[in-house]
């Protein structure tokens, strides 16, 4: 159940948050800032790169490099393929993970190590590989851990993870907001340098200046019925959230919002994306989950009796292709089964401007609604 009243209590928001997690996603304006800084300390600007590399791989430990390497391959097309090693083990713990390059890996392709921790062996063991190939290697993690030591100097470029003093207070959960920002900007910065895709000093400080748009917006002492984010989380209640998304950039983004909804709150989620969604999903609407599907719920007794899940459709838009979109559509296949829907839709702006918004809301959105449900 959702504790709607702690939504507009930013006194009690703040005694739930034993994460961090408002704190994060308040912040990730300047956590974009900072990681900007410290990749120009590194050296990306003065990286003389002999040409776009043949593929990029992403290693890294749980939802952040998933996420990391989702975005970055959104954004570079088809030019450098992105690819994420996803890591064997008997556990997720650090010293249990795994990771392993594809035979075909070498000189001209580059291996991105992301992690908020930098205690992982096995992170260790990859970058010496790497080296051995002749693969080039990048990492982002917190500075003064075994992986900084692994790859700085001869093995690689190693860049230090833009951290908060608070985050050493709880393990950081791997959709935590700032998080997200702080191992992906410094990779925008090198594969900018690189020519792999565009993401200019200038694009990354209008990304963190639409980030502090949008904590001003969705902050705790912003009421519910003037903020997006607590509006949306209000409406996920009791919900199970059918996520659609429209438009190149919004895929990723409808993607990190399921992970984080699960990994934050425990509320599962669906998510496809337009127009495809449409036939995907349009069974599970018509099933028991659509409104209708209960007649008897209206004589529920509201205090004695949980209230029935039902899905609620949560579409989020970024600039359709060619101005085609199939919105209309999806609003008339949610309607026809009695199912609500929220739709979300980013300011004007460049492709990373309007991308930042949609994680920015979605983030904001997943914390309340973990922090309300678990009161």
């Amino acid at each position: 159940m959702l504790d709607e009243s702690l939504l507009d209590s930013p006194e009690g928001l703040s005694e739930a948050d034993h994460r961090g997690l408002l704190r994060g996603a308040a912040e990730a304006g300047a956590r974009v800032r900072t990681a900007a800084r410290h990749s120009a300390e590194a050296g990306i600007k003065d990286l003389k790169p002999d040409g776009r590399p043949r593929a990029v791989l992403i290693a890294g430990p749980g939802a952040a490099a998933t996420h990391a390497a989702d975005l970055l391959g959104t954004l570079a097309g088809a030019g450098s393929p992105v690819t994420r090693l996803a890591p064997s083990g008997v556990a997720p713990a650090a010293g249990a993970l795994r990771w392993e390059l594809p035979g075909w890996v070498g000189s001209v392709d580059l291996l991105l190590i992301t992690t908020p921790d930098g205690t992982e062996p096995g992170l260790s063991l990859l970058a010496e590989q790497a080296y051995r190939r002749g693969c080039a290697v990048v990492a982002v993690a917190p500075s003064r851990s075994p992986l900084a030591d692994a790859v700085n100097g001869s093995h690689g470029l190693f860049i230090p993870m833009a951290t908060a003093p608070y985050d050493q207070d709880e393990p950081l959960a791997a959709s935590a907001p700032g998080v997200l920002w702080a191992l992906l900007t410094p990779l925008l910065a090198l594969l900018d340098r690189t020519g792999v895709l565009a993401a200019p000093q200038d694009a990354l400080g209008k990304v963190a200046d639409r980030l502090d748009h949008v904590a001003e917006r969705c902050g705790p002492a912003i009421a519910t019925y003037s903020n997006p984010a607590k509006t949306l989380a209000a409406e996920l209640a009791d919900a199970l959230p059918i996520v659609w998304t429209e438009g190149t950039s919004a895929g990723p983004a409808g993607r990190r919002f399921a992970a984080a909804l699960a990994e934050l709150s425990g509320t599962p989620a669906v998510v496809a994306e337009l127009p495809e969604a449409l036939a995907a999903h349009s069974a599970l609407l018509a099933g028991p989950l659509a409104a209708s599907a209960n007649p008897d719920d209206f004589f529920r007794d509201r205090v004695e009796e949980p209230p029935a899940l039902h899905a609620r459709v949560v579409l989020l838009r970024d600039r359709p292709i060619g101005g085609l979109t199939a919105a209309p559509g999806a609003r008339d296949l949610a309607l026809s089964h009695d199912t609500p829907i929220s739709e979300l839709e980013p300011e004007a702006g460049g492709e990373l401007e309007t991308l930042a918004e949609l994680i920015a809301i979605t983030d904001f959105a997943a914390v309340y609604l973990a922090l309300a449900s678990r009161a």
